[in-house]
């Protein structure tokens, strides 16, 4: 028997590889002589650089210190360092993630992406030839402009003074001037959504809300990113506002589009790539992938969705772990999955979840193991 684990990381409470290890665990437990092969994944948001440096024997993590999601906080970031190929994986997450801040700051009218271009500013001292920027997980609505700053960039307002960090300034912004001289190397963002910049599905409407902004904020973060499209139009003839992942980390794909040239592609499947996911499908007989919550936007361009498909295309059946199950059968069969499987009651206390979800894991495996399995 031989099985593939290929599971998210269950956010807040484990890592990608914490959870691909509770359930290679769990099996083991019940048949000690079943192949397992990990690969734990990422779609472009918290844990892509962890999954990359998994995957890479080449692999190392640089500490970097930067600007936090409130640009005034310096926070404990860092990127990763592929030698081989001297490529760095850059993660906004860990400077300007949400869950860097609690509840009562979470204010994208206020917060920047200044400390990832930070990040991508080590990056290109360090010797980087290609970057790969994961940009899920943000706490901005800034369009990129912050990261854009640090990294030489001017956003000018009527009297050429230079506008303030935050996705409320941007209507402030009057004249935007490129750097002198760009020394950038090639850079792909990794994306986990295809939201464009503006509008009904754009940033501001659809992630805004998740990052703190009352309905009122998020009509003045969706005119901020319209009138940030409408200057790079004028002044660059370049069109972003509908640019499919355009909106992803509120706006810094289309924003890392004009800013750094950046390539905009697929998050997971990049993921799968780098880790070789497909090779180690070959002759599996089942993948277990999963993540915290599996819901509708599990099947869009997140793990499930990505490893789901892939698993598909080999003939492999793929059984999903997840905290909380809210995808109807019907609709995941569809994608290949044979099983969703919650780990814990819905009613349970997230403390008690963040103490127990890695035994919760482990005895689910076990579960479906012994249920499915074990007369094969």
């Amino acid at each position: 028997m031989k099985i593939v684990i290929a599971l998210d990381s269950f956010k807040g409470v484990l890592t990608a590889e914490s959870a691909c290890q509770a359930v290679a665990d769990g099996i083991l437990k019940i048949a000690p002589e079943t192949k397992i092969i990990i690969k734990p994944m990422a779609d472009g948001g918290e844990g892509t650089a962890s999954a990359i440096l998994s995957a890479r024997s080449d692999g190392k993590w640089i500490p970097v210190k930067v600007s936090g999601p409130l640009p005034e906080r310096r926070v404990k970031a860092g990127l990763v360092w592929l030698k081989k190929d001297k490529t760095a994986v850059v993660e906004m997450a860990s400077a300007n993630g949400l869950p860097l801040l609690d509840k009562s700051e979470q204010n994208p009218l206020k917060t920047s992406t200044y400390g990832t271009g930070e990040l991508i500013k080590a990056a290109i001292k360090y010797g980087a030839k290609h970057i790969f920027l994961a940009i899920g997980g943000s706490a901005t609505v800034d369009g990129g402009v912050g990261a854009a700053t640090a990294l030489g960039w001017q956003f000018l307002d009527i009297r050429n003074k230079p506008v303030k960090h935050g996705g409320g300034h941007l209507l402030d912004i009057a004249h935007i001037i490129p750097p002198t001289s760009i020394n950038m190397p090639p850079v792909t963002i990794l994306c986990d959504v295809t939201n464009p910049l503006c509008g009904d599905n754009g940033a501001a409407r659809v992630f805004g809300p998740q990052k703190g902004a009352t309905p009122s904020m998020v009509k003045q973060l969706n005119a901020g990113l319209s009138h940030l499209a409408k200057l790079i139009k004028k002044q660059f003839n370049q069109n972003i506002s509908s640019l499919p992942c355009g909106g992803a980390a509120g706006g810094l794909g289309a924003g890392g589009r004009v800013f750094f040239n950046a390539k905009l592609t697929s998050g997971i499947n990049t993921i799968m790539e780098i880790s070789k996911l497909s090779h180690a499908l070959i002759g599996s007989n089942w993948c277990i992938t999963g993540e915290g919550c599996f819901d509708n936007q599990s099947l869009h361009g997140k793990v499930v969705s990505g490893v789901s498909l892939l698993a598909k295309k080999f003939g492999v059946p793929v059984v999903v772990f997840a905290g909380l199950v809210k995808v109807k059968p019907a609709l995941y069969k569809a994608y290949g999955i044979r099983e969703a499987i919650a780990t814990h009651d819905p009613a349970m206390p997230m403390s008690r979840v963040i103490r127990n979800e890695q035994r919760h894991l482990c005895q689910t495996a076990m579960q479906w193991f012994s249920k499915h399995l074990r007369w094969e």
